[in-house]
């Protein structure tokens, strides 16, 4: 059996933590300040990364996505807190809120959702996605092509 050793950290969302609030999103479109991550240990043929953060919790049947980037390079290995919405070096897709880049938290008063970012090594320099495609669309072609993926997971409840 091997040892995974491709790992996901962040120092704004450790795992297991609960949000900041300055990483939960406002009810009128408010900012977002995306968290810092940082990987290492990606296996062997890796020629690009993914991130995406997806609530499971929401009561969509389909959970909420967050958060969709891809055509990370190789050679980077983290992405600082508050990406710019129009960072260069990556494609951010359209999240389930409409905007392209980071949307905050903001689970229904009173529940706890949990918030999966996932780091994923691909094996192509560029997915072949626009940015402006459903996220459907970049989310088919990470999953049906990681190498292997790395993940954090976070809560946030809202007030009652």
């Amino acid at each position: 059996m091997t040892q995974n050793t491709f790992t996901l950290t962040s120092s704004a969302v450790p795992d297991g933590s609960v949000l900041a609030h300055d990483q939960v999103g406002e009810p009128a479109g408010g900012p977002s300040i995306s968290p810092d991550l940082s990987w290492s240990g990606a296996p062997e043929g890796t020629r690009s990364f993914a991130i995406t953060c997806y609530d499971p919790d929401a009561p969509t049947g389909s959970g909420f996505w967050h958060w969709i980037a891809w055509d990370i390079p190789a050679s980077t290995t983290s992405l600082p807190v508050g990406l710019p919405r129009d960072a260069d070096g990556l494609v951010q897709g359209v999240s389930d809120a409409g905007e392209p880049g980071y949307t905050g938290a903001f689970p229904p008063a009173g529940e706890e959702h949990r918030y999966v970012f996932t780091v994923h090594a691909l094996p192509v320099e560029t997915l072949g996605v626009d940015a402006e495609a459903p996220h459907v669309q970049a989310r088919f072609a990470i999953h049906t092509q990681a190498l292997e993926s790395a993940s954090v997971t976070a809560t946030y409840r809202a007030d009652d």
